[in-house]
């Protein structure tokens, strides 16, 4: 022998058959084509989906607060607000009560876009769910939530 590590193929095939990342990871990325596909005649992806709904709220929100509730960076909520704010959706505006600060809101247009969002997500999440053995849904949910 050479020295060379070598990881048996038995190993990567236990990782493939049980790896959670990999089994969530791949359920998401499967979860998300639905969604992106279902949402594409309104001009949304699922990401912009959900980050419209993080924003619909009575009172502009921090990025602080949406970041944590979508689980992404700072960075990454930034950019992914750059292209809802070009076509007119949010609005990031400079928070008054500390000027590092920036706030986030649905315009008129967003919050229309997102009403007629809406009964896709609705429906596609029924057909979804519909599909999962009883129960999977709730314990689907619950498991997750726990992870975080």
């Amino acid at each position: 022998m050479d020295g060379k590590q070598i990881v048996p193929f038995a190993t990567t095939l236990h990782v493939r058959d049980h790896c959670l990342c990999l089994h969530v990871q791949r359920a998401a990325r499967v979860l998300a084509r639905r969604f992106d596909d279902a949402l594409r005649p309104v001009g949304l992806t699922n990401g912009q989906f959900s980050l419209m709904m993080a924003l619909n709220r009575p009172v502009p929100a921090s990025l602080g607060p949406v970041a944590d509730l979508l689980a992404m960076d700072r960075t990454t909520l930034t950019a992914a607000l750059k292209p809802l704010q070009r076509r007119g959706l949010v609005d990031i505006a400079v928070d008054p009560a500390d000027r590092r600060g920036r706030l986030l809101t649905l315009t008129e247009a967003g919050m229309t876009l997102l009403a007629s969002a809406v009964p896709i997500w609705q429906e596609t999440h029924a057909v979804i769910e519909a599909a999962m053995p009883d129960a999977g849904p709730e314990t689907l949910r619950d498991t997750l939530r726990s992870l975080g």
